[in-house]
C-alpha cells in the first residue's frame, strides 16, 4: 500500500490499485480498485482501512454544513476537528459528523468491497429524486435534541427504505456483540425485528428522519441545549429543505467518520 500526496490532500493506494479523495461534491476513484480512504496532508493522521460504511444524508459545502460541523466540533466532509464545541451536549453524535442515517453503518459482507459498495450506491442514486420538505426544527427526539423534517415525510419514508433494502447485500450479518449493543430493554417487537432482518431497529416502518444534534440530556440540560441550538442553526436552516444528494461515508479505526463521495440523486421526477 501507498500513501499519495495530491494536491493538499493524502490518498491511500491500495494493493489492488484503488485511488480514492475524499471531501467535495464528489471523490475520485478509479475503476479498479477498492476506496480505501485519505484525508488531509496532516502528519497526525493514519492510513488505514475503514471499519464500517454508511448511507448518510449530508448537507453540501455552505452555511447549514459548516453550523452542523461547528456545533459537533467535527466536518465529516474535510475529516478533521472543527472549533471548541460543547462535548458535554455533543461528545455522543460528534464521531458520525453532522448527517441523517438512511442506512446505518455496516461491517462489509464477506465476499464484497468498498469499491463494489459505492458502485451500487451510485446506481442506486441514479434511480432515485430529490425529496422536498417545508425545512427543518430543533425538536426533541426522547432525551436528546435533533433537527427534524417539517411536513410530509412519506417520500422521505420511500427513499429511506430503498437505501436500506437494495444495499442489504453488502452488510455482514450482526455479531452476538452488536446484537446485545443494540438491543434496548424497551424495544418494541417491531424494533426487534427490524434489528435481526436489517441490522438496525429504526429502519422501513419505524424509520424517522432526524439530525442529532446531542446525547441524551436531562430535562434542565435539554432545554438550555435547545435554546443554543435554535440560536445557533437559526440562521441557515433551509426553507424548504431540499435532499438533492446522499453521501457514503466510513468509520475510522478511531472512530470518527469520513465522507468518501456524495451522490446526486438524478432519477425521474
Amino acid at each position: 500500500m501507498a500513501v499519495v500526496l495530491m494536491a493538499d490532500r493524502l490518498c491511500v493506494h491500495s494493493m489492488q490499485g484503488g485511488l480514492v479523495r475524499a471531501g467535495g461534491d464528489q471523490g475520485m476513484v478509479s475503476a479498479d480498485g477498492p476506496a480505501l480512504g485519505c484525508a488531509r496532508s496532516d502528519p497526525r493522521d493514519r492510513f488505514v482501512n475503514y471499519t464500517r460504511y454508511g448511507l448518510y444524508y449530508t448537507p453540501s459545502p455552505g452555511p447549514f454544513a459548516t453550523a452542523g460541523a461547528s456545533w459537533l466540533g467535527w466536518d465529516i466532509d474535510k475529516g478533521e476537528a472543527l472549533g471548541e464545541p460543547d462535548l458535554s451536549l455533543v461528545s455522543r453524535p460528534r464521531r458520525y459528523g453532522f448527517h441523517a442515517t438512511l442506512k446505518a453503518p455496516f461491517t462489509l459482507a464477506s465476499g464484497t468491497t468498498p469499491q463494489e459498495l459505492e458502485d451500487a450506491v451510485s446506481a442506486l442514486c441514479a434511480k432515485l429524486s430529490p425529496v422536498v420538505l417545508a425545512g427543518l426544527e430543533v425538536s426533541r427526539l426522547g432525551s436528546f435534541l435533533a433537527l427534524t423534517p417539517l411536513g410530509d415525510p412519506s417520500a422521505l419514508k420511500v427513499l429511506a427504505a430503498r437505501c436500506v433494502t437494495d444495499l442489504d447485500r453488502f452488510r455482514a450479518p450482526l455479531t452476538e456483540a452488536e446484537r446485545q449493543r443494540k438491543t434496548k430493554p424497551k424495544m418494541t417487537p417491531q424494533l426487534r425485528q427490524n434489528l435481526e432482518r436489517w441490522g438496525y431497529p429504526h429502519a422501513m416502518e419505524s424509520f424517522r428522519f432526524h439530525m442529532t444534534l446531542t446525547g441524551p440530556l436531562d430535562r434542565s440540560s435539554r432545554q438550555a441545549a435547545a435554546r443554543a441550538a435554535k440560536s445557533h442553526f437559526a440562521p441557515c436552516l433551509p426553507k424548504p429543505f431540499s435532499i438533492t444528494s446522499l453521501s457514503l461515508a466510513a468509520e475510522a479505526p478511531d472512530g470518527m467518520f469520513h465522507l468518501i463521495r456524495r451522490f446526486d440523486l438524478v432519477g425521474p421526477a
